[in-house]
């Protein structure tokens, strides 16, 4: 899951008026925007992610051109750690144990928080144009998407009124406390943003790390896992099921992603292990688990989503019938 250094003032009045004038008229125009601009802006600064009492500063820059979207991904808090992104493939260096870890992008990541189609998300969520307000120096726009049930997380973006570019993005519970938020502290966007920026600065010098591609040796088949939801949440639709050959393991794992068109949940089943963890409810951040054991198999249950929701999947799977 994971997890931007520059400030760059508005400069004229003039600049504002031409913005504004250019903006979303509704709320789902805006969203739209905000979900283009991520993958489509070149753009560079500062982050802060806050869970609670845990806070994380990160640095990033990202391109796009022809080719596609480059990116690097620095924290600067705690060990170091440096992931690079070339299109869908990501490279993660770990500088202080001197591993490079390559595979493929499975999840979507702070600014770029909201899905490349949209067409689904007026389902669950009523989405509504909120105040203008300022983040990291520029004027924003706020653009909240409410869940229609308690499944689910209420969402806050505010967009650069120019580009779109979310500048914060705040998720709530249903009691209206922030789970999580993200928010730029100094950003550049736009011009003076190169390729060189998104280079990763120990490329140079990580010839003799270990280099682990495990993750890119899976083998991946879709298949009917013969597993079945029996009490599925409103508005969640499965999206894939396959089966998972992992190197260095014997037993294949079932995984079934579920969505209502934000948020997924991923469900994972394998062969119950010697040393299971253990049953029950956990969580990671804003992340939700939920184990429980089901005909001699683990079933794992993990998503973004309120508790209720993965605990409610986990305990509704089973195996079907003969």
């Amino acid at each position: 899951m994971a997890l931007p250094a520059f400030l760059m003032l508005l400069g004229s009045i003039s600049h504002v008026e031409a913005a504004d004038s250019g903006a979303p008229a509704d709320a789902m125009a805006w969203l739209k925007k905000i979900a283009a601009a991520s993958r489509q802006i070149n753009y560079a600064g500062t982050f802060v992610y806050q869970h609670g009492n845990q806070v994380e500063t990160s640095r990033i820059a990202h391109f796009a051109d022809a080719g596609g979207e480059y990116e690097k991904l620095e924290t600067l808090d705690g060990p170091p750690r440096e992931i690079v992104r070339n299109n869908d493939t990501v490279t993660c260096y770990l500088p202080d144990i001197k591993t490079i870890v390559i595979e493929k992008r499975v999840a979507r990541r702070f600014p770029a928080l909201l899905p490349g189609q949209l067409s689904g998300i007026s389902d669950n969520y009523v989405v509504k144009k909120g105040e203008q307000d300022r983040v990291a120096g520029f004027d924003c726009q706020v653009v909240a998407l409410e869940p229609k049930d308690n499944l689910r997380y209420g969402h806050k973006f505010c967009a650069e009124l120019a580009t779109g570019l979310p500048l914060r993005a705040r998720m709530y519970s249903d009691r209206n406390e922030m789970v999580e938020s993200f928010a730029f502290t100094q950003l550049r966007i736009g011009s003076g943003i190169s390729r060189d920026m998104v280079k990763s600065r120990f490329a140079g010098k990580s010839q003799t790390w270990r280099v682990d591609k495990s993750a890119l040796e899976q083998n991946e088949t879709s298949a009917d896992t013969e597993w079945v939801l029996n009490n599925q949440p409103t508005g969640f639709k499965k999206l894939t099921e396959i089966k998972r050959s992992i190197a260095g393991r014997s037993v294949q794992v079932s995984h079934i992603v579920y969505s209502d068109g934000l948020a997924a949940v991923s469900v994972f089943i394998e062969p119950m292990p010697k040393s299971p963890p253990p049953a029950g409810p956990t969580y990671q951040g804003a992340v939700n688990i939920y184990v429980r054991s089901q005909a001699d198999q683990m079933v794992t249950v993990v998503g973004e989503t309120p508790a209720r929701t993965v605990k409610q999947i986990a305990e509704s799977l089973s195996p079907r019938e003969r």
